[in-house]
């Protein structure tokens, strides 16, 4: 008997979670590589970066240069952690890239074709699956910068905001992950694709200012998807500036949803043929 497309895809979700218990270690990679960042570019580079960033963080007053110590450590912090949250999104899509492979490789993508369930809820279990791990993966990474010694500037309402955009974000790159995943011959292809995702904030204003980074680079850093999220994100954790970013950072979570999804769905739809010819 035909489920409803929301009981399907809460199985799936159930599915996609269960698969988290059985591989633990990429469990562990989605949340312990972005602590591993964290404690790094805070304990060994945020001493002089910090020191550096001068009116680029809300915890240096404009013109006054920040020491080597802890106040230039502690600038740093509250400056990268916004870019760590979402490298930690982009890291737990990239599991979901794996995980639909595995699915293609063994062909039990095609078997839930050819059953009586909702096409979307397939999909869509790897998408919630991403996403509640992701949010999951966030919240371990912002205990251990509380723990550091973050402190927000902001209330519950800017917090709940971040979430907000840290889920859209999720959904945004986890639909793009499970083509990348559908679209891959193996899963050693497919833990690669996404590697692109977690590059792009390395060149973006996340743990430099963009104004810092010479021409090219500039003009890329401040036009690419994850600048404004990440200036959106900073400015509801620190009450900086969040200017039109706002609006930008929806706009290209939404379009990269869209562009994913279709991708996604396009794939999906072709699985039996290549089923029937493999």
């Amino acid at each position: 008997m035909t489920t409803t497309a929301l009981a399907d895809s809460l199985i799936m979700l159930r599915r996609s979670l269960r698969r988290m218990r059985r591989y633990p270690s990429l469990t562990f990679f989605v949340i312990g590589l972005p602590v591993v960042f964290l404690l790094l570019f805070v304990y060994v580079f945020g001493g002089t970066l910090g020191a550096g960033l001068g009116g680029s963080s809300p915890l240096i007053p404009p013109g006054v240069a920040g020491d080597t110590g802890s106040l230039g450590r502690d600038a740093y912090l509250a400056y990268v952690l916004p870019v760590i949250l979402l490298i930690t999104v982009i890291g737990a899509a990239e599991g979901t890239a794996i995980s639909v492979a595995m699915d293609m490789t063994a062909g039990i993508t095609a078997r839930f074709r050819t059953m009586s369930i909702a096409r979307s809820s397939v999909l869509g279990g790897h998408l919630l699956g991403s996403v509640i791990q992701g949010l999951i993966a966030t919240g371990v990474v912002a205990f251990v910068a509380v723990l550091i010694g973050f402190r927000s500037t902001t209330g519950p309402l800017e917090w709940a905001a971040a979430v907000g955009l840290l889920a859209l974000t999720g959904v945004a790159v986890g639909w793009l992950c499970v083509a990348l995943g559908m679209v891959s011959d193996s899963v050693e292809t497919a833990s690669n694709l996404p590697m692109i995702l977690v590059l792009l904030p390395f060149l973006s204003s996340g743990f430099v200012p963009a104004a810092s980074l010479p021409g090219p680079l500039q003009w890329f850093a401040e036009h690419q998807p994850f600048t404004p999220i990440i200036e959106t994100l900073r400015g509801l954790l620190l009450g900086t500036p969040i200017g039109d970013s706002g609006v930008l950072a929806v706009a290209w979570c939404l379009v990269i949803s869209v562009a994913g999804y279709v991708w996604a769905r396009r794939l999906y739809e072709k699985v039996p043929a290549r089923a029937a010819t493999a």
